[in-house]
Parts: C-alpha cells; sequence; structure tokens
C-alpha cells in the first residue's frame, strides 16, 4: 500500500500518536467481485500472489497477517493491496516437537515439522497462503473461468488448500495455461504477451457460421446483455483474437454480428462489443464488424 506521508503527534491529551496518509482504495465486496469478469478476478489473485510472495521473502523476514480477511484489503486501479498491518507479525512460533506446529481453521487442521533450530517450519508463509485459499482463491479463480484453464486453477485451488511438508507460497506462482510459469520476484513486471496467452482460450472451435468482415464500421446499437460484461447496457467482453470472438457470438442465439474495438484490457485482450443484429452500420475508423452471414 503506497504511503504518502504520515505525522507524529506527542501530547497531553492523545500521547504517541502516528497518522498515516495512504493512497485511496475501493473497500472489497465479495459479491461485487464475483460479479465482475473472471479476467478481473485474475489480476486480483495475481496481485495477491505477489503480496504472498513478498511476506514470505520481505526484509524483515518471514510476515504473517494474523487477521488475513477481505475487510483487510482494498482494490487500487484494478490491484488488491493490504490495508491494516496492525496484526502483522515476524515471529515464527517455537516448538519442541511437531505436536506444537499445530495450525487450526475452521474446515482444515495441519500439523508442520518442527525444525532443529527448534521453529515451526514455514508457519507464517502457510497461514497467509492457506487464509488466501479460504477467503479469495477458492471464490475468484474457478467462478467462470476459461473451460481450457479450468484443470490448471482446480490444481491451483487445491495446491493452496492442501499444505503438505513441501509446499509453500511459490505454489501459486504457476497461474498460466500451457507449459508457461509466471516467475515472480519482489518487484514483479507482467508481460502483456505473455499474460495474454494465460488467459487465451485453447479451444479449437471450428464455426460453421460465415462472418463478412465489414472495416472502419460500427453498430451503435442493437445491443443485448451478457454476463459477464464490462458494459452495464451491452454485450461487451475481451478475446484474445477474432476466431475467440466468433465462439462467444456462436455460443448466443441472440448474436448476429460483433464489433472490434481498438481498446484492450490490462492483459492486452481486445474488447468486442457483440450485437443482436446489423441492420444500421456506420462508418468509423478505429472499429472492425463482422457479421453473420445466413442462408
Amino acid at each position: 500500500f503506497q504511503l504518502y506521508g504520515y505525522c507524529y503527534q506527542d501530547s497531553n491529551d492523545i500521547p504517541d500518536t502516528l497518522t498515516t496518509i495512504t493512497e485511496l482504495g475501493s473497500p472489497l465486496e465479495m459479491i461485487q467481485l464475483l460479479q465482475t469478469s473472471w479476467e478481473d478476478r485474475f489480476r486480483i489473485c495475481l496481485s495477491l500472489v505477489r503480496l504472498l510472495h513478498y511476506l514470505a521473502h520481505s526484509p524483515l523476514g518471514s510476515v504473517t497477517l494474523l487477521d488475513f480477511r477481505p475487510r483487510q484489503f482494498v482494490i487500487v486501479d484494478g490491484e488488491l493491496k493490504v490495508t491494516d498491518l496492525d496484526d502483522a507479525s515476524i515471529e515464527e512460533s517455537s516448538c519442541t516437537s511437531n505436536s506444537d506446529c499445530f495450525m487450526e481453521f475452521p474446515a482444515r487442521n495441519f500439523t508442520l515439522p518442527c525444525s532443529v533450530e527448534g521453529r515451526c517450519q514455514s508457519m507464517n508463509e502457510k497461514r497467509n497462503l492457506y487464509n488466501a485459499y479460504r477467503f479469495f482463491f477458492t471464490y475468484l479463480l474457478p467462478h467462470s473461468a476459461p473451460p481450457s484453464l479450468r484443470p490448471l486453477l482446480d490444481k491451483i485451488v487445491n495446491a493452496t488448500g492442501n499444505h503438505n511438508k513441501d509446499g509453500n507460497a511459490n505454489q501459486v506462482t504457476v497461474i498460466c495455461t500451457g507449459y508457461l510459469a509466471l516467475e515472480l520476484s519482489p518487484s514483479p513486471s507482467v508481460n502483456s504477451e505473455f499474460t495474454q496467452k494465460c488467459v487465451k482460450s485453447a479451444n479449437t472451435h471450428k464455426s460453421d457460421s460465415f462472418y463478412r468482415r465489414v472495416p472502419e464500421a460500427h453498430i451503435p446499437d442493437e445491443n443485448y446483455r451478457c454476463w459477464p460484461s464490462y458494459h452495464h447496457k451491452g454485450c461487451l467482453l475481451s478475446v484474445f483474437d477474432v476466431n475467440e470472438a466468433i465462439e462467444i457470438c456462436d455460443s448466443y442465439s441472440q448474436c448476429k454480428a460483433f464489433v472490434l474495438t481498438n481498446q484492450t484490457t490490462w492483459t492486452g485482450r481486445q474488447l468486442v462489443f457483440f450485437k443482436m443484429a446489423s441492420n444500421h452500420i456506420v462508418p468509423d475508423p478505429d472499429k472492425i464488424t463482422y457479421v453473420k452471414v445466413t442462408d
């Protein structure tokens, strides 16, 4: 979370008071998040993965958030950020045997190894990881995910929810389709082309329909609603390429055309309006329209 400034005040009325000035974020509402596109939820989970990695390898050592719940986070520019560090701790639990390294959660319990130094191995890291699983990953990742990604996402969710002795926060770094892995560092960057591949549909869909390409054209009306959509009054979705747009249009009985815009999402995927008719096409140099040709 970005700290813009702070003020320390020591007076008779309010001793030892520290006021911080931080960036403004939106409260995290899980029901609202479930109504957003999967791609946006993927971005939130990706930012959470980065946070987990940083907490596990911070300059202070492994940091755990003892109160790891949605109310402790906000959304800033589409990414998840923690706001409350009052309950952060760098203390790893001491132990004399494995039984001292018992982690209890409402639905599942774990026993971690006790190291020769008398500390529970990776307890801080695994507490964060399991809380991320039960509060975030289990809801945000699988829900309405692209079919081609679901087997991999199931593995990721299961890996964060089932801790073995070798498991750690790096289990969630493999969050991409195919044979690609997302390598995280304390200051990671997301490559647009790479991330596009992460959310590209791997279906080998072949359309039985024929679409006529109309360059520099737009259909201003003829909207219908779909879910999830980037536009509340129409069907605006992101696609990897024209083939995926055709696949989506074929899947909606009311879809008779679609319009490629010059706008992209954070991953570089193109935004496309899907239309229920093509009766009124107007010139637009920034758009390309595809009209389904029927017999």
